[in-house]
């Protein structure tokens, strides 16, 4: 007995004037979508805000404040007023102008630090990633011996008759501090250097240098970034506690550790002048840890959907 089959069923018609409604969901390029996710993350969202308005802050402050860094008008025996709202130093120094001054150094030392960092860090350990075996151990063998080496002891032995500038501190803390970047892009290409991509790279001819810098490091693009959100909330507090033991930065010039050192003395007669740069320095490292937090959120693979 042959199975029955029903004539097809004619499709309604559709009416003059209307068209068929379709349901299709637009594409999103990955960066579109760790954007999104980002925006998600409330409080990397807030600290993003908050950091930007510091920054404008810092260097914006000082071109409309009334006093300026060198000025000694403001009397010593004024402590809160409504032109001097940060208070005055034994001097006569304005408070607040030498905050901003303070923070311009403090977030010069942390760009530095970081583009150092990630621009050793990144094609050191990618390289080592890509080719394993004994260069991969031969370089992973260095690193350990510089991660054993305490940070702020030889920083401040390097800085120490070296003029202590805001150039010289950031390059040796970068110079130093790219360790860690080497050893998280390491891992990451380890696992990317096995995908059917590099292979394919292999295989049409690409040479090393090509295959690492035009596919490993494009591809551990999360990683890195988020790596360099936390150099930056670490070289502001490096730099803080070089200064703060002397080692850092130097006068005439000053830095927020430097004026958190200046004001150990007076906490008890007048506080101001302690823990408003420590203020700043705790805003700003906090503000860059939560950014980096909702980074790694934003860029976690086992987050991203599946295209279909």
């Amino acid at each position: 007995m042959s199975d029955i089959q029903s004539p097809p069923v004619p499709k309604a018609p559709v009416p003059a004037g209307s068209t068929e409604r379709e349901f299709t969901v637009k594409e999103r390029t990955q960066w579109q979508i760790v954007v999104r996710r980002f925006l998600r993350h409330r409080l990397a969202v807030v600290s993003l805000i908050v950091l930007i308005l510091l920054i404008l802050l810092a260097y914006i402050g000082p071109l409309v404040w009334i006093h300026k860094l060198e000025d000694l008008d403001s009397p010593t025996d004024i402590m809160i007023s409504a032109s001097n709202p940060m208070g005055t130093d034994s001097l006569g120094h304005d408070m607040f102008a030498r905050v901003l001054r303070g923070m311009q150094q403090s977030i010069k030392v942390a760009v530095i630090v970081a583009v150092l960092s990630t621009g050793i860090g990144a094609p050191y350990g990618a390289i080592a990633g890509y080719f394993g075996g004994r260069v991969d151990t031969i370089l992973m063998r260095i690193c350990d011996v510089l991660l054993t080496l305490p940070l702020l002891l030889v920083a401040g032995a390097l800085v120490t008759g070296r003029g202590g500038s805001v150039l010289t501190v950031a390059l040796v803390l970068g110079l130093l501090g790219w360790v860690v970047n080497a050893r998280v892009v390491r891992g990451v290409v380890l696992s990317l250097r096995e995908q059917e991509f590099i292979e394919a790279a292999k295989a049409l001819g690409a040479g090393t240098f090509r295959i690492v810098f035009n596919h490993l490091l494009p591809n551990a693009t999360g990683a890195i970034i988020v790596q360099a959100t936390l150099d930056i909330a670490a070289a502001i507090l490096a730099e803080s506690a070089l200064s703060f033991v002397g080692l850092g930065v130097q006068p005439p010039d000053t830095s927020l550790g430097v004026l958190v050192n200046d004001a150990r003395s007076a906490v008890e007669t007048r506080p101001w002048l302690f823990y408003w740069p420590g203020i700043m320095i705790i805003l700003i490292a906090l503000t860059i840890s939560f950014i980096g937090d909702g980074l790694r959120d934003a860029f976690d693979p086992r987050q991203m959907r599946q295209r279909r």
